[in-house]
């Protein structure tokens, strides 16, 4: 009997382990809802502050998001999409540019045979249409097609209306599986975790908001190539927390190197130098109140969450690691 019931208890962890994996994109979809939910929480509270109905203050939210994105994307795709194939196609270009310069002169005679190998593995590599689907990681299916990239838009658009129309009444009902004796300790731990949430994807968007309205103006006035492109990459990496910046600079200079050194240079050191004001100015300004979790901590969530679940693990990975932070201190360490 108890060699049955072990083998029933396998056989059902299996099952169930089948069944998540089966519902790995289902899942992804309710947790990128929720988080976008969570995120429009303080705009929606601000309206109801200022005597809008929560119906109402849903609404206009929603719809606002929804004028800002399809503004975005009518202004941006169109140029990206032209930029990303006038960019595969001046790449030989922009490299044959480079290998002309004094500075490729300066390098090759340094290093010799081994840089020049490496230049060439660089413009084999930026040629290959194949490696541009595996930068995003495996967060991000490029292959899996628009139509199902438009169907999960539209699933998470769906779910974050539900979530955020619903959010009081999902938080009342979570409670309630709480004893009565812990029930105001635990909403007021729900309501720090939702806040923190929430002034954390709000700040993010605006530190990557900066991000790309200085990548484009950089771009723009060194006349460098493809500034919308840049600043929607530069959106998109500057969204991973500490280490998007980083990675964005290394990304904007090396581009910049291969059409003109010398905007290269301007550019590297003008981003790095804006690179320490929002660490020491705007996200603290930002981020003020919204979150408060160590240094070493965002490096190792963001560093476990992107190996997780890619782009997405490295997104939430903060907000997880510091709702941690907020159940441990008044639970484990009154």
């Amino acid at each position: 009997v108890f060699g049955f019931l072990v083998t029933l208890g396998g056989l059902g962890a299996i099952v169930l382990g089948l069944a998540v994996t089966s519902l790995s994109t289902v899942l992804i979809y309710i947790a990128l809802a929720l988080f976008a939910a969570l995120g429009l929480d303080p705009a929606v509270r601000f309206l109801e502050r200022r005597g809008l109905s929560r119906s109402i203050a849903v609404l206009v939210v929603i719809l606002g998001l929804i004028v800002i994105v399809a503004l975005i994307l009518w202004m941006v795709l169109p140029i990206v999409i032209e930029q990303v194939a006038s960019f595969v196609r001046s790449v030989p270009s922009m490299i044959q540019d480079f290998t002309r310069s004094d500075i490729y002169a300066t390098l090759e005679k340094q290093f010799g045979d081994q840089f020049e190998d490496l230049v060439a593995d660089i413009q084999k590599f930026l040629t290959n249409p194949g490696n541009i689907a595996t930068i995003g990681g495996g967060a991000l299916k490029i292959g899996a097609g628009i139509a199902t990239g438009i169907s999960g838009a539209i699933v998470v658009l769906v779910l974050t209306l539900y979530f955020v129309a619903t959010l009081p009444g999902i938080k009342t009902s979570l409670l309630r599986l709480a004893p009565a004796r812990d029930r105001a300790r635990a909403a007021d731990i729900t309501e720090q975790i939702t806040d923190s949430v929430g002034g954390y994807v709000m700040g993010m968007v605006v530190l990557a908001f900066f991000n790309a309205l200085l990548a484009f103006l950089l771009y723009l006035f060194l006349g460098l190539p493809f500034p919308p492109l840049m600043a929607t990459v530069a959106f998109c990496i500057t969204l991973i927390p500490l280490v998007g910046s980083v990675m964005f600079w290394i990304i904007g200079t090396g581009l910049a190197l291969f059409t003109n050194p010398l905007a290269a240079l301007v550019f590297g050191i003008v981003y790095l130098v804006y690179m320490q004001v929002e660490a020491y100015v705007i996200t603290p300004r930002v981020m003020n109140r919204a979150i408060s979790i160590p240094g070493s901590l965002v490096v190792i969530g963001a560093l476990a969450g992107g190996t997780l679940l890619g782009l997405l693990g490295a997104l939430v990975a903060v907000p997880v690691a510091a709702s941690i932070l907020i159940i441990i201190n008044p639970v484990l360490l009154p």
